[in-house]
């Protein structure tokens, strides 16, 4: 037994693990595969069967379990199929791959072929299955044309038979023709023939050399006559005695025929893989490929969609590939068996590929979601993306590079029609004719012998050649010798290599598929050096913005949940404004977060091997290019290392430094692995279950560095921590959805089902967890710091970002267990049905006497504004009456963002799944809403976030009308409430203003449709003075936003009027939001202090017309108002553009500088009611000017300095400019009108000396006044010039009718 041991031991670095083969038992006979959608439409050749595996050598591997239910579901993923002589019968190659439950994968290379079907008993059954086939069909004279998809009400029984529909006959008149014609069968006059597939399990990749292994072992059985060696012998040495290559080395083995040759990247180059990128550019075109990576790194829903199994494989091997230095880390299944429809509606992430029966039509396709699926048709070359998602940065240049990449190897970079093999896309002709140049000539034989991707047919002519060689048992052993010995029978080498194409001397005697295999590598390597050169420009300073938090490795992996690991909000701030809304969205994805865990975990560990690739290429980078971080650009950077890249491939490939011991003959009793042609035999097990005895030398060898190996990878493991915990902390800690990477394909009891739709449902709940968290932490911003959360601020890009993820997470709860699909965005499907049945439940009680009275909101603390009503229902018909969205998803996640900025999403979904007929109606028992505990804790996850303000449907949807309600509130108790003049008011915000829109008389309420204002600033309200009761004393207005519900105050408290107050018949009032209060019972929740309130609204009225009683701030008060006010402004220059909110507010709101410097302006000024004619500080300052004018005249200003004598000059203009505006402003507005437009200009600090000097102070201002203490005066100058840096600009409401 010692000989197994030592094969087992070096097992580890072994080429291939099993060699099975699969197909039909006769023992048992035809099974109908149920789980892969049967259709008993279909004629019986059509149907599936189940396949089993005949075989598999060893019976086991330790460190790689053989598991049979999953290898067979994927050698075989439709089961058995049947033909006859009258079909096509080619050879087909596809391979798979199996992801254990800890992330390692194992790779099956299948290739599959068809065996005459020699069991009678079998033939019988086919025969007696068509007899019923025609009965029905005879008896059903008209046949059903519909498929059962119509009458399924599951949407997965659906999407199976949709995939069936193709085949099963539609019209009355093919039915019959196809029962009884050329695709029926007749055990009397047909052959049958079944599929039978015989596949190599390999730890690595090594595609090219798998398929060329398996398809020598076909033709060595199809040939007519035995080949050299019996079976066993090539199957007991690529399991046993080829080890894989070392890295960055290159290994030669023997097939049946011909050597192989594979190679492996060395440890500083990209990680193997071998699946052809160049086909996978061609079958999509580098624009959609892009896009598709794009969708990827976003970690969407994918769907490839392919009849050719090996399409599939390719396009998902070659897109996960790119994302070096980052790993795909969720649900990867790029082949999905039939019997595994369901995990379609797996509300995670995933990568899938579907195969596509013939001529089905993709909209027969039912998915269970598709608000954020990404469905990749492969065979017509198109993909259908997300909604909105960001595009790659400098994705023009990108595809650019790409594209001449792929010209450079003679591909065409829009795709379309790809080469079927994998070669160039030299159009075929017919006979090559030897005057074809050389790469031409190899290229036309190619697609002629590889066509269809259908190995092994030759052209006839050399097909003829070739059986005639063939037959000559003789020339088969000489040729055998000459192989042994090194020498080369070119042209029988040639023919015998069928798909191998013709040899071309001059290339070092490579046969034109070698030659094909190194531009293939060549090209894989060039691509993916392009990709992965992006990254490395993209991240080159990603380490600045690690996060190292933790002492040792078990306290991190402990707090790993609650700890930031990456300083995100630095990290954006520091990249080149084009890229930001693809980083923001990328930075938050699982793919990203493990990387950065890897990263800090290489402190305490070994470096994961990809991870260590990509820092040495940023540490050689830096070393060649010392730039400045600080230096971002957006320049497009191209990849400088394409050649060397190249070239490291080519010298491998020539010179070869590995051979593996040749196939020999094995102790097996005589009369063993006797051939017969056509059949692959049944080989014998005893030969291959035991490894090579211990004289092979290679095994030894490894062996012990083997166990070396191990023995020093277990000491690396117990030094720090023990790895239960660590495998503990990889499935749970770091990911959501990632111990569901791999269904299991094996077991698919309902039992097993439920565990996995369990845990969806756990990942679920958790992701809405840490979302909302995430939302809030991010919201709270600086608050949030001190209570020690960490990142302060959050920009809007991010807020977009997190709540773009929310509505995204929505959709795939919502799309969970749904049991009819409808439209794409599964949660406005079920928000019509409610809304259907509610209209339908309202009209009904407006039939009925017993009035059904709505939920209302309590008044929004407004004096006279009507409340609002709350309803999903009204909210819903805003959003339907959106003409600029056009689509279901665009639908939900608007209703999303509108119920966000109402406070009421969490109330909302409740009240939506609170009908639990309907809910049962469209949601399977497993469906996340139907688990209560669960769906309570969301729904309590989604109420957190009321705890803070979103304007994120307001600043979203810029274009839309939007109803709004004005109520002007009068001081009833010192006021006419009734006017005789005409009111007029302008409501103006972030976005734009309403216009003068005139109010009816005496109706102090209005409403007016305009395109978004955005949050809103101003009020300007204003009358015409006419009639005789034209005074009017107004307290404040309000305004609401009739959609979103927000509702502004405006206060005012002064009066309207010519003579009474400061003469003003218009005014600008400073709006603030209104804090709904006592809101709690509408599901509110706590919430943040919001951003501007005051104690109360005084300041306005107490300074000057009711000055005797108001109350008067110390001269210490003022000073701090001032710096307080001057401080806002510069603060709000410092945030970022998009989050700046209202200039105006800082300067003329509650706090803002017009009222602090109107405050020093007071301090000492006496504004005594001689005769009741109040004096304002406007009076002071036009005196001052008249003052300046007159001594101007009189040339006493003459002598001052030339610039004081400008300063005085442009003082005069503006307050001129303020008097003679045609705007009714009093005297008060006109002083906020200066301070303004001295703030914008950069004046103020100039024109207080001005102000100061002037003898008019001496009259106006007791001796104590502020403004006549020079040091006080001088302190305030030098503060108001630290505004000098910043670019002011006021609303137009302020400025209006102003001519400079």
């Amino acid at each position: 037994m010692s000989g197994s041991s030592a094969g087992s031991g070096a097992a580890p670095c072994r080429f291939a693990h099993y060699f099975v083969i699969c197909g039909i038992d006769t023992e048992t006979g035809l099974e109908p595969d149920e789980l892969a959608g049967e259709n008993f439409e279909q004629s019986p050749l059509k149907r599936t069967f189940k396949s089993k595996v005949l075989a598999h050598y060893p019976e086991n591997v330790e460190w790689n379990p053989f598991d049979q239910d999953a290898v067979n579901m994927l050698c075989m993923p439709k089961g058995l199929s049947f033909r006859t002589q009258a079909d096509q019968r080619d050879p087909q190659f596809h391979s798979f791959i199996i992801t254990k439950e800890d992330g390692s994968r194992t790779y099956g290379f299948v290739h599959t072929f068809y065996e005459e079907v020699t069991s009678p008993q079998i033939c019988s059954a086919m025969q007696t299955l068509y007899q019923m086939h025609n009965a029905e069909h005879a008896s059903a004279n008209p046949p059903s044309s519909s498929s059962s998809s119509s009458s399924s009400s599951s949407s997965m029984d659906s999407l199976a038979s949709s995939l069936d529909e193709a085949d099963s006959p539609t019209a009355s008149s093919s039915s019959s023709s196809s029962s009884r014609g050329a695709g029926g069968y007749d055990s009397s006059r047909d052959t049958l023939y079944v599929s039978k597939a015989l596949c190599l399990i390999t730890p690595m990749p090594f595609m090219h050399a798998c398929r060329r292994f398996l398809s020598q072992l076909h033709r060595a059985v199809t040939a007519s006559s035995a080949p050299p060696l019996p079976l066993e012998s090539y199957v007991h040495n690529v399991l046993y005695e080829v080890p894989l290559p070392p890295p960055g080395r290159s290994l030669k083995f023997h097939g049946v025929y011909e050597p192989i040759v594979c190679q492996r990247p060395g440890p500083g180059e990209l990680p193997l893989a071998d699946f052809p990128l160049g086909e996978a550019f061609c079958l999509l075109g580098v624009e959609n490929l892009v896009q598709l990576f794009t969708c990827t790194l976003l970690e969407m829903q994918i769907l490839l969609y392919s009849q050719d199994y090996q399409r599939l494989m390719t396009v998902a091997e070659g897109i996960t590939t790119l994302l070096f230095p980052f790993q795909w880390q969720h649900v990867y299944v790029p082949i999905l068996p039939a019997s595994l429809l369901h995990f379609l509606d797996a509300p995670v992430p995933y990568l899938m590929g579907l195969q596509s029966k013939e001529g089905t039509d993709r909209s027969k396709l039912e998915l269970p979601q598709e608000a954020n699926l990404c469905f990749v048709d492969i065979d017509n070359h198109c993909i259908e993306l997300p909604e909105d998602f960001p595009q790659f940065p400098n994705k023009t240049e990108f595809i650019q590079e790409l594209s001449e990449v792929l010209l450079r190897f003679g591909l065409s970079p829009n795709g379309g029609a790809p080469p079927r093999t994998n070669t160039t896309t030299t159009p075929a002709r017919p006979g090559s004719n030897p005057s074809t140049p050389g790469r031409e000539r190899k290229a036309v034989a190619l697609r002629e012998l590889e066509d269809d991707g259908r190995n092994g047919n030759l052209a006839g002519e050399e097909l003829a050649v070739l059986e005639l060689l063939q037959g000559n048992a003789t020339l088969e052993r000489l040729q055998a010798l000459a192989k042994r010995t090194g020498v080369t029978v070119a042209r029988v080498d040639a023919l015998r290599a069928g798909v191998k194409g013709q040899v071309t001397e001059g290339h070092g005697g490579r046969t034109a598929a070698e030659e094909e295999e190194l531009r293939n590598a060549k090209l894989n390597v060039q691509l993916r050096e392009v990709f992965a050169s992006r990254f490395a420009t993209m991240f080159a300073d990603y380490e600045a913005f690690v996060i190292q938090s933790a002492p040792d490795l078990e306290s991190w992996l402990t707090n790993r949940e609650q700890m930031h690991n990456f300083d995100k909000a630095s990290f954006l701030s520091d990249q080149p404004e084009p890229y930001l809304p693809f980083l923001s969205h990328f930075i938050e994805t699982q793919m990203f977060a493990t990387f950065i865990d890897n990263k800090i975990m290489s402190q305490w560990e070994e470096k994961e091997p990809l991870l260590r690739v990509f820092d040495g290429r940023i540490d050689k980078a830096r070393l060649y290019n010392v730039r400045a971080p600080s230096l971002r650009s957006s320049n497009y950077q191209r990849c400088t290392i394409l050649k060397e890249s190249a070239q490291a491939i080519e010298q491998r490939l020539m010179k070869i430094d590995h051979t593996a011991i040749h196939p020999h003959l094995l102790d097996m009793k005589i009369g063993q692995g006797k051939y017969e042609q056509g059949f692959f035999p049944k080989l014998q097990a005893d030969v291959l279950n035991a490894g090579p005895t211990n004289n092979n030398r290679w095994a030894h060898r490894t062996a012990t560095a083997q166990r070396r190996k191990d023995r020093h990878r277990q000491q690396t493991e117990h030094l720090n921590l023990d790895n239960d915990l660590k495998e503990k902390y990889m499935q749970e800690a770091r990911s959501l959805g990632k111990n569901l990477r791999q269904p299991k394909l094996s077991d698919l009891s309902p039992a097993v089902i439920a565990q996995t739709n369990w845990k969806f449902v756990e990942g679920l709940l958790k992701e809405c967890r840490m979302k909302t968290k995430r939302m809030l932490v991010e919201k709270m911003g600086r608050e949030a710091v001190e209570l020690g959360h960490g990142e302060a601020n959050i920009t809007g890009l991010e807020e977009n970002t997190l709540i773009a993820s929310l509505c995204d997470l929505l959709e795939r709860i919502w799309s969970h267990g749904l049991q009819v699909k409808q439209g794409k965005s599964a949660l406005w499907s079920h928000l019509q049905h409610y809304q259907a049945r509610e209209e339908k439940l309202e009209q009904q009680q407006a039939g009925s006497p017993v009035s059904h009275v709505p939920e209302r909101r309590k008044s929004e603390s407004a004096i006279g504004m009507p409340s609002l009503r709350v309803s999903v229902i009204q909210d819903m018909r805003h959003i339907q009456s959106m003409s600029e969205i056009k689509t279901e998803v665009g639908r939900a996640r608007a209703w999303i963002r509108l119920s966000l900025e109402k406070k009421l999403l969490s109330q909302h979904l409740k009240q939506l799944l609170s009908r639990q007929a309907l809910t049962k109606k469209l949601y399977k028992r497993y469906a996340f809403l139907r688990c209560e505990e669960e769906k309570e804790q969301f729904l309590f996850h989604l109420l957190s976030l009321n705890a803070v303000d979103y304007f994120c449907f307001t600043s979203v949807f810029t274009t839309i009308m939007i109803p709004y309600r004005a109520v002007i509130i009068p001081i009833k108790k010192l006021s006419n409430a009734m006017t005789t003049s005409n009111p007029w008011v302008c409501v103006s915000g972030e976005l734009g203003d309403s216009g003068v829109m005139q109010i009816p008389k005496n109706v102090l309420e209005m409403t007016f449709d305009c395109q978004n204002l955005g949050k809103l600033t101003t009020v300007q309200l204003g009358h015409d003075n006419a009639g005789l009761l034209a005074k009017w004393l107004v307290d404040c207005v309000m305004v609401r936003n009739e959609i979103t519900g927000h509702t502004y105050k405006f206060p005012c408290g002064r009066w309207l009027g010519k003579g009474v107050d400061d003469g003003s018949l218009e005014r600008v009032l400073i709006g603030e939001l209104v804090v709904p209060s006592g809101e709690e019972d509408s599901g509110r929740g706590c919430r943040t202090p919001p951003l501007q309130r005051s104690p109360s609204q005084t300041r306005r009225i107490s300074i000057t017309s009711l000055s005797g009683r108001g109350y008067k701030p110390t001269s210490a008060q003022i000073q701090e108002a001032i710096g307080e006010a001057v401080n806002n402004i510069i603060k709000h220059f410092h945030k970022p553009e998009k989050e700046r909110g209202s200039l105006t507010i800082l300067l003329c709101g509650e706090s803002g500088l017009v009222g602090a410097l109107e405050q020093f302006f007071h301090h000492g000024f006496k504004s005594a009611r001689l005769f009741q004619k109040t004096v304002f500080v406007w009076d002071f300052v036009e005196k001052a000017v008249a003052y300046m004018e007159s001594a101007d005249q009189m040339g006493d200003l003459q002598e001052t300095a030339e610039p004081l004598g400008m300063t005085c000059q442009s003082l005069c203009r503006y307050v001129n400019a303020i008097n003679s505006t045609p705007r009714n402003i009093g005297k008060d507005g006109k002083f906020q009108l200066l301070v303004c437009l001295g703030a914008r200009d950069r004046l103020l600090p100039q024109w207080l000396p001005l102000l100061v000097e002037c003898p008019v102070i001496l009259r106006m201002y007791e001796d104590a006044a502020l403004l006549r203490d020079r040091t006080t005066v001088n302190a305030l100058i030098s503060v108001l010039e630290t505004l000098h840096d910043f670019p002011i600009t006021l609303e137009t409401s302020l400025v209006k009718g102003i001519d400079l």
